[in-house]
């Protein structure tokens, strides 16, 4: 079959939830993936950050093959012997004495949020059912029915009500409105350290400091979710560390499971985590062992192989080789680490033919937010494979 061949496919008995570049996908190997016709193309995308490690991580695949052979799944019914080592490990690169693992970041997303309003109610003495949770503006935490109830974006919202109740959502980067916000009524604040989605937002200098001294002086919770800018992304473990922040519920996702697995995780101390009881919360396939397994080895790659600091150095190299380009279309690049955003100029006719036009030089990334080019390619990448791509993207960012 050829390309086209499965587009029609998938067109026909696929739900046209997505709007993906016409390559279809075969094999991977660290930063390179291959389609059904054998084009070679450089993965900037990283699959939203899940594969931070690189495509079928030769270490990661050994043990999920080594633990699929034992024992996948047993249900949170009966303990399972990879589970608590997966806490260890959690607890051992995070320093929070807790976590609950669960699916997908969404699913972390409403966790999260159980565990801040039980907090509010059992601790802060809310009157049940009335906290409210501080969101932001942009925000992306998924698109389940109670996260987009807190979205401003429009695509998310518009046919999906009616909404959860609960949210005061105020805009990114403005501390002062984020206070006047603040009533006896609230138990938390999330946000994203850097919003991805949004475009490669990065909030201006001292804003998590900011955010962390409010909730401090309030008795509010901080919540950060870390799912696509957390474990390395940004040349920190985490991305609140750029700014020296301890928030008190952490929540990770897609690269904890090296690409191999969904897995994603909320973090606390045991003041917060300890709040839930058997039977308030679960999930059949979350902690199994399987996940427990390839999510331990998983942060150790990242680890052992330096990947965070290449991420930095990397990172840096690359936005600054990325700002050199005299492109009339670029109006600015910005990001940490390995997660990059060039945004263009309204005037550039959108980000997506850009993509388009990448994708046939052999580099593929994905536009956000219409005008933006986000590129984040796994943190396994080197200078050689960075000027390959240069090359390429400079010749593209030169088109008319």
């Amino acid at each position: 079959m050829k390309t086209q061949d499965y587009i029609n496919l998938e067109d026909k008995f696929g739900a046209h939830n997505y709007h993906p570049l016409d390559v279809v996908i075969e094999r991977a190997e660290g930063v390179w993936v291959y389609d059904v016709e054998g084009n070679k193309y450089l993965d900037c995308l990283s699959a939203y950050s899940a594969v931070n490690q690189g495509h079928c991580h030769p270490r990661i695949l050994e043990t999920f093959i080594e633990q699929a052979k034992k024992l996948t799944l047993t249900s949170r019914a009966f303990r399972n012997d990879q589970l608590p080592l997966f806490y260890q490990k959690l607890s051992e690169i995070s320093g929070y004495e807790m976590s609950l693992p669960v699916n997908s970041g969404t699913e972390a997303v409403e966790t999260a949020l159980k565990l801040v309003r039980k907090w509010a109610y059992q601790v802060k003495k809310i009157e049940r059912h009335e906290a409210e949770i501080i969101t932001v503006g942009n925000n992306f935490h998924g698109r389940s029915i109670t996260v987009i109830s807190f979205s401003t974006e429009p695509l998310y919202r518009d046919d999906f009500g009616p909404f959860t109740p609960g949210f005061i959502n105020v805009p990114y980067g403005d501390i002062a409105a984020m206070e006047a916000a603040i009533t006896p009524n609230t138990a938390a604040i999330m946000l994203e350290p850097i919003q991805g989605e949004a475009g490669v937002i990065v909030p201006p200098a001292g804003y998590l400091k900011a955010v962390a001294a409010l909730c401090k002086k309030y008795n509010v919770l901080f919540m950060a979710d870390e799912i696509q800018v957390g474990l390395g992304r940004t040349g920190k473990m985490f991305a609140c560390q750029h700014e020296n922040v301890r928030p008190d519920v952490v929540i990770l996702g897609k690269a904890l499971g090296g690409g191999f697995y969904p897995v994603a995780a909320v973090l606390a101390d045991h003041a917060i985590m300890g709040l839930f009881q058997p039977g308030e919360h679960g999930s059949t396939f979350g902690g199994n062992p399987l996940a427990a397994a390839v999510a331990r080895v998983s942060l150790q790659v990242l680890q052992d192989e330096n990947l965070i600091e290449n991420a930095y150095e990397m990172g840096e190299y690359f936005m600054d080789q990325l700002a050199e380009i005299p492109s009339p279309h670029v109006k600015e690049v910005r990001g940490k680490g390995l997660l990059i955003g060039v945004e263009l100029h309204e005037k550039a006719n959108g980000a997506r033919r850009f993509c388009e036009a990448l994708q046939s030089e052999g580099i593929l990334c994905k536009e956000t937010h219409e005008n933006v080019i986000r590129f984040a390619p796994p943190l396994v990448i080197d200078k050689a494979t960075i000027d390959w791509a240069l090359e390429r993207i400079r010749k593209v960012l030169l088109m008319a």
